[in-house]
């Protein structure tokens, strides 16, 4: 009964989105001007009652998998009695079904804060962005509904029990990563929706890049959020230690999140010069593309994936006519109107905004080539040639270049003034950033002896940071004091100087773990040890244990360094329900470094293999990802983004 009143749950909030889009994009878009009365009317009770629908539907998806409702599908396929129950509730969200219920209803939230929390826009311009949202929305609700119903029932006899989660989701990551993630994929769909409310419209400039913003930097910082976890949930459950494998899914979360970067950066020209407005607009329109991208990819099965759980080539072609449509009628909209908005005020070489126009082509070039090696094979296999597989050598080879192009701008980039600086004034600032980072690289170089790569990107890092420092002593040069002077510094300042503090750490992190991490694999006895680096591994023992679903057999690893002792407890667990077998790692953390160890295959009574990782800095690149992400929801507390500015002053500026 539950699940019948679900599905009439989302096909009137299907009828209801479809008919207001509809409404609100002939209405305000020129079509039918008498309609705009009835749009304003719906415009709030649509918002409001579509979020509940929807979260409705979704709360009782949650009560059928609880309550072990086996008659359903999706219950059956991804949910067992045995599984306890916080994986139960992410199971939700760990097939097909559910993870498109998820985004769906997450694009609803979004819907509604907008309409919430935009009380300070032209009516005129939040009914179309409502109804950009909404039409989204209709879309993904009719592929749920036609091809992807979670609450599809089964043939009679019910099944007595399910097919259990499967084991890899059984883990905190599941619980965090995918609504996290889907929170930044989804969001970047408010960017999307001001920009083509913007072409229809008219009115871009100072004042839409305000509006817009600080929604694309909660988006973004969901989005940065979703991925660090999504790094950290393959290193430690996956069992090969890696953090980033360049694999399809991966590179379908990180496209968005450069185009994404590129548009904040190029809304903060359009804030401050009114320029670059038909630039800002496609970066919009590409990031939110490139999400709808990373669906298809992620939902088709197109890809091989270490990440891919629900794939189902049959309804990729659905999710392929939603992108093209999407994608195709905003860039024909973009290509007859964004010649209207853009600003005749040009730009000085030397300036910030060329600056970030410069930051924006790098990112959009790495973008590119992530895209490329990312879709080649599958155009390899569509030709019928032979498909050729494009890994981690191809992706480290052409970014790494671009990553050092991109640190050595953030050293110089925050210092240049807006409108005009002197050429010489700002080869100074490089020139003093990159010495200052140079004498650090030198002095790490002559005390650790490390590869020249390190040598460059510590270096850089150096000047990034000394940059900072420098720009934030310049700002408060004037005030009565130092704790004045940091109290009057805004929080769009303090944002920006956070997340590039974090890549800063990022980058150092990335750097130490890539060139300075070692491994061993060892076939060891039960009481036998090893050396490994500094440390004596001894493997003590091996204990069968039971989970509330799984088998396990359980090794007890000590590590012994200067006469300290860590003991490790890492797993080979067979899940019963799937009859699959999983690698639980163990880890000592620290802030300097990770000991990782993993038991493999018994290669007969007495013998096992075990695997020991030591990883320096590692978790310098998840905190920086943080920091990152910090800087991003602090910048968008600064009160300009929510000041009362009529359209038409954002169109003059």
């Amino acid at each position: 009964m539950l699940a019948e009143i679900a599905q009439i749950l989302l096909l009137v909030t299907a009828v209801i989105l479809g008919t207001f889009s509809a409404i609100s994009l002939a209405s305000f878009g020129g079509i039918i001007p008498s309609l705009q009365g009835v749009t304003r009317q719906m415009l709030r009770p649509a918002a409001y009652g579509q979020w509940f629908l929807m979260m409705t539907s979704f709360v009782i998806l949650i009560s059928l998998f609880i309550g072990h409702d086996y008659s359903i599908s999706y219950v059956a396929s991804n949910s067992n009695s045995m599984l306890p129950w916080y994986y139960q509730i992410s199971a939700v969200w760990g097939g097909h079904e559910g993870s498109l219920l998820l985004w769906v209803t997450i694009l609803a939230t979004w819907y509604a804060l907008v309409v919430r929390f935009s009380e300070t826009l032209p009516e005129e311009l939040l009914c179309l962005v409502a109804g950009v949202l909404a039409g989204v929305q209709t879309g993904f609700l009719a592929f749920i509904l036609v091809t992807s119903d979670p609450f599809a029932s089964l043939p009679l006899p019910t099944p007595m029990d399910g097919n259990d989660l499967n084991p890899l989701l059984q883990d905190i990551g599941l619980i965090l990563h995918p609504p996290l993630l889907y929170m930044g994929y989804v969001g970047m769909s408010v960017a999307f929706a001001f920009a083509i409310a913007g072409l229809i419209h008219g009115g871009i400039g100072s004042a839409w890049a305000r509006w817009t913003r600080p929604w694309t930097l909660y988006a973004w910082a969901f989005l940065t959020v979703g991925i660090a976890l999504g790094s950290w949930w393959a290193y430690y459950e996956l069992g090969w230690g890696g953090w980033w494998f360049w694999d399809p899914v991966e590179n379908a979360s990180l496209m968005p999140w450069l185009a994404a970067t590129g548009l904040i950066h190029s809304l903060a020209v359009t804030d401050k010069r009114g320029v670059l407005k038909a630039w800002t607009l496609f970066l919009a329109i590409l990031a939110f593309s490139l999400s709808l991208l990373g669906t298809f990819l992620v939902r088709s099965g197109v890809l091989t994936s270490v990440h891919a759980f629900a794939a189902d080539p049959s309804r990729g072609i659905f999710i392929l006519g939603l992108l093209g449509v999407v994608i195709g009628g905003s860039l024909l909209l973009f290509g007859f109107r964004a010649h209207l908005v853009e600003s005749k005020v040009g730009i000085r070489l030397a300036s910030r905004e060329t600056g970030l126009l410069v930051n924006n082509i790098l990112l959009c070039t790495a973008t590119f080539i992530i895209l490329m090696g990312t879709l080649y094979p599958l155009f390899e296999e569509m030709m019928g040639l032979t498909q050729s597989s494009v890994g981690a050598p191809y992706f480290n080879a052409m970014f790494t270049p671009l990553s050092l192009a991109m640190l050595a701008l953030l050293a110089v980039g925050p210092r240049l003034n807006w409108k005009r600086h002197e050429g010489k004034a700002a080869l100074k600032m490089l020139s003093i950033a990159l010495i200052a980072g140079a004498v650090i690289g030198a002095a790490v170089w002559f005390m650790t002896g490390w590869h020249l790569m390190m040598i460059v990107t510590f270096i850089l890092v150096a000047a990034v940071v000394w940059s900072i420092g420098t720009d934030i002593r310049h700002q408060i040069r004037n005030a009565s004091s130092m704790l004045a002077g940091l109290s009057r510094l805004k929080p769009h300042y303090w944002g920006m100087h956070i997340a590039h503090t974090g890549l800063a750490v990022m980058v150092i992190g990335v750097v130490c773990v890539s060139y300075l991490s070692t491994e061993e694999d060892m076939l060891m006895t039960v009481g036998e040890s090893y050396s490994v680096g500094d440390y004596q591994v001894t493997l003590e023992a091996v204990n069968d244990i039971h989970g509330p679903n799984y088998r396990s057999s359980q090794g007890v690893v000590t590590f012994e360094l200067n006469g300290q002792s860590t003991t490790l407890k890492p797993e080979k667990r067979f899940y019963i329900a799937r009859e699959a077998i999983m690698t639980e790692v163990a880890m000592d953390v620290g802030l300097f470094g990770d000991l990782y160890v993993a038991l493999g295959d018994a290669r007969n009574d007495t013998q096992w293999t075990v695997r020991v990782h030591d990883k320096p800095m590692i978790r310098w690149v998840w905190g920086g990802a943080l920091l990152i992400a910090f800087g991003g929801v602090w910048a968008s507390f600064d009160r300009r983004y929510r000041a009362n500015k009529e359209l038409k002053q954002g169109a003059a500026a």
